[in-house]
């Protein structure tokens, strides 16, 4: 394996010449530039990764925490994740994703091991974000807090998406409407997706004079049907019903059917979720769909941006929502 001495000779320069010119951290000649990649090249050098990160001062990789709890639908997770892991990738970046709830995992990533940091699952009131907040590498959340500390933020507009699933629940007449939202964890934990699309169905249903029950589901197909059962028992009159809970659609869907409810007619229904998870329920309701790899190239996008400027201002970016009607599915 050739080294970088091996290099230096071969192109008539020191090794500190080679060096520079990997790095650039200094102005080299056109002529010597040239001479030194032709040596590497001629003899397949490869610079080591730590002496690289050295000496650019970058590592080349993005850290990205993303907890799996057992309250999440990993599904779901990896949509975002995918969208990280692609654009890193356009960005000459590898990734390293931390998937648990480490109370050291943002001091450890922020001792030198990545160029920026993206953060999913951000809860309402979040006990990372002050040692985020002193990181010296940018921080992009996907999610937002109700302070973000002066933190980045990247996130689909989920209050507004409650707000447009029931504006169009009522524009087919419904009154009485239901949202089968996230798991009791979830809820519990603050988490800032949750909160936003409980805020988002409850202040429509308000202002639009209907009536709006909210219940959590965990994330099965049995909850989401046992729920949906408990729900028709409880409130014979439903007519409406919003579901933000990928893993229970299916349980929330056939639930309904069994009760002899026609989706789409007698009761409307608006799933928000990725759509290709929704396309495959194979009935009539309308969708909001959540972008996730849209949301996770964006993070990247933010996070090299702040990486290349050091006047970079915090900003909050939400994906506006768009709901396709019962039409539009198979």
């Amino acid at each position: 394996m050739a080294r970088i001495e091996d290099v230096a000779k071969r192109a008539g320069v020191s090794a500190s010449t080679v060096s520079y010119v990997l790095s650039g951290r200094r102005t080299i000649s056109e002529p010597t530039r040239q001479r030194v990649h032709e040596a590497i090249n001629a003899l397949n050098y490869r610079p080591h990764a730590g002496a690289r990160a050295l000496a650019s001062q970058r590592t080349h990789v993005i850290g990205l925490i993303a907890p799996l709890r057992p309250d999440v639908d990993v599904s779901v997770i990896m949509q975002f994740v995918a969208g990280v892991v692609t654009r890193s990738r356009s960005h000459g970046h590898d990734v390293l994703m931390l998937t648990n709830d480490d109370p050291d995992g943002v001091e450890r990533v922020a001792a030198g091991l990545v160029d920026a940091l993206i953060v999913m699952d951000v809860e309402s009131s979040d006990w990372r974000l002050p040692a985020m907040s002193r990181m010296a590498q940018p921080c992009i959340l996907i999610g937002v807090p109700d302070d973000p500390h002066g933190l980045s933020c990247i996130d689909f507009d989920f209050e507004q998406a409650g707000r447009l699933a029931v504006r169009h629940l009522a524009a087919t007449g419904a009154r009485r409407l239901a949202l089968v939202g996230s798991p009791s964890a979830v809820l519990e934990r603050h988490t800032s997706y949750a909160d936003r699309m409980v805020r988002g169905v409850t202040d429509e249903a308000s202002e639009l004079g209907l009536g709006m029950i909210t219940r959590s589901s965990e994330a099965s197909f049995a909850a989401g049907s046992d729920q949906m059962a408990a729900l028709l028992a409880e409130h014979p009159d439903l007519d409406g019903v919003v579901v933000h809970n990928e893993a229970a659609t299916d349980g929330v869907l056939t639930a309904l059917a069994r009760a002899g409810r026609k989706i789409g007619d007698d009761t409307p229904v608006v799933v928000v979720g990725p759509r290709e998870m929704v396309a495959r329920h194979g009935v009539a309701v309308a969708t909001i769909d959540i972008p996730g790899r849209l949301i996770g190239s964006t993070a990247v996008d933010m996070a090299m941006a702040a990486l290349g400027s050091s006047e970079h201002p915090a900003e909050v970016r939400l994906i506006a929502p768009r709901l396709e009607s019962d039409s539009s599915q198979p």
